[in-house]
């Protein structure tokens, strides 16, 4: 194994061996050890309820994801390219942008009752914003020059934006996706708390409500960090992508 990969494992077991000798020299505290949680998940997985709950919280960001992606990059794409509608929208863009997507809770509520559409809902906000000003922002940093030399060159609007445009942002564009897709898995996890009655959210609000089950509040815990590692790594392959790699600095 790789020194590369070696040294993460060492951090993780350390951390582990750290955990357990805290709950061993407190045992009488609130927190439960590193087996316990383990045995916390076995329990969630041999009644069914592990992968149920995983699927459900996927579920939501799945949709709310993908309908942001769908919208906010062609916006960002129209308002990079023209600057009359960047002027007239930007503001709205800015003073949305820092509201925080939970503040959105009892509006989504309101609107869509408690369930999957309002988890949906808030993951859209939250990953709609920050990819529509990313998507314009990447616009921006292209060169002028190679815009300006396709269009002296005759070349259609649609063949600039595949030919040029869209391979120019699109490292930027990737990394942005990554982020969104990061925040996203946050809102689904606070949004299960208030509007729905499953996903790893809910489990830890149930759990802790249903006598005090720290072993399951930490398990669940534990598999939001688990599933939000995958989601990443699954996001860092599109980054190695051919069309992608010029982008990055060479490691």
């Amino acid at each position: 194994m790789s020194r590369s990969r070696l040294l993460p494992l060492t951090g993780i077991i350390a951390a582990l061996a750290a955990w357990q000798i805290a709950f061993v020299l407190r045992p009488s505290s609130l927190i439960p050890g590193p087996i316990a949680v383990a045995q916390g998940i076995g329990e969630l997985a041999v009644r069914g309820l592990l992968v149920k709950y995983v699927v459900a919280s996927l579920f939501r960001v799945t949709w709310g994801y993908l309908v942001a992606l769908v919208i906010a990059i062609p916006l960002g794409l129209a308002l990079g390219m023209m600057r009359i509608g960047e002027m007239a929208l930007n503001p709205i863009l800015q003073i949305l942008r820092p509201i925080s997507p939970l503040a959105w809770i009892p509006i989504a509520i309101l609107w869509f009752g408690v369930g999957d559409v309002s988890a949906i809902f808030l993951i859209f906000l939250a990953s709609l914003l920050p990819m529509t000003v990313a998507t314009m922002n990447a616009v921006h940093n292209i060169d002028p020059v190679h815009l300006a030399a396709a269009r002296n060159f005759g070349i259609p609007l649609r063949a600039r934006m595949r030919d040029v445009l869209i391979p120019a942002i699109l490292p930027q564009l990737i990394v942005a996706m990554r982020i969104t897709l990061g925040v996203a898995w946050l809102v689904v996890v606070a949004a299960e708390m208030i509007a729905v009655n499953s996903g790893l959210g809910f489990l830890i609000v149930d759990a802790r409500n249903a006598g005090n089950r720290y072993d399951l509040v930490i398990a669940g815990m534990v598999l939001i960090g688990l599933v939000g590692i995958v989601l990443d790594l699954l996001m860092r392959r599109l980054e190695r992508l051919d069309s992608v790699r010029w982008g990055y600095a060479s490691e």
